[in-house]
């Protein structure tokens, strides 16, 4: 008896939807993903227990390095804007508009008011080699920086707004506390300090609440 031949089928399958769908998805995740912005100067920020995400959106962040030099930093480029034609117009900077939207393109910044016409003019490539002072905090009158915080309380009127202050692990305490007597004498006396996480000492109420909550997620 002659055996029953067995119909080979192709194994070939129609990949065409499935690359379509992948691009459809690597575009949604390139598009919605917010990169996170240049740090203007190295800081090693000094260690916390606190496990609270640092905002990432409506936020004024100071940051403070080791020598002492503050820039302000902004997540919102139409605040950036508004903020620089505050400034422009009560300090008389004497901006020009292709200053000012350089400004908006540039998320931070760290120079006194009579330097931000030359760092603003500048080609974008060669300002990133520019090693900027800092924005004067000499004293308890906030210096400069007061102004800064003044015109961002302005804009962000009405809106929920996060005050962040992150300076470096050896920066000098007086210079620190010229940077909150800034954002006192604008009536801030809320803002969070950023640090790095460090786990509860084993023992402590808190640790033992951490651990309690890793298990109940891990299902323990």
């Amino acid at each position: 008896m002659a055996k029953a031949k067995l119909v080979r089928k192709s194994t070939w399958v129609d990949m065409t939807a499935f690359v379509d769908v992948s691009f459809l998805i690597l575009t949604f995740f390139i598009l919605a993903t917010k990169f996170k912005p240049v740090e203007p100067v190295e800081v090693t920020t000094p260690s916390s227990v606190s496990a609270d995400k640092v905002p990432e959106v409506d936020a004024f962040l100071v940051t403070i390095d080791k020598n002492g030099r503050v820039f302000v930093q902004m997540d919102d480029p139409n605040a950036r804007q508004s903020i620089a034609n505050n400034l422009n117009e009560t300090r008389q900077l004497g901006l020009s508009a292709a200053n000012i939207k350089a400004f908006t393109n540039a998320p931070s910044l760290g120079v006194p008011f009579a330097g931000m016409k030359e760092l603003l003019s500048m080609d974008p490539e060669q300002a990133k080699n520019v090693k900027q002072p800092g924005i004067p905090v000499p004293d308890s009158t906030g210096g400069e920086l007061y102004y800064w915080i003044r015109d961002a309380k302005s804009t962000y009127a009405g809106k929920k707004i996060s005050w962040l202050i992150k300076a470096d692990n050896e920066t000098k305490f007086p210079v620190v506390k010229n940077v909150l007597d800034a954002f006192t004498r604008n009536d801030i006396n809320k803002f969070q300090l950023v640090t790095s996480f460090e786990d509860a000492p084993p023992g402590t109420p808190l640790y033992n609440t951490r651990q309690e909550l890793i298990r109940k997620g891990s299902g323990g």
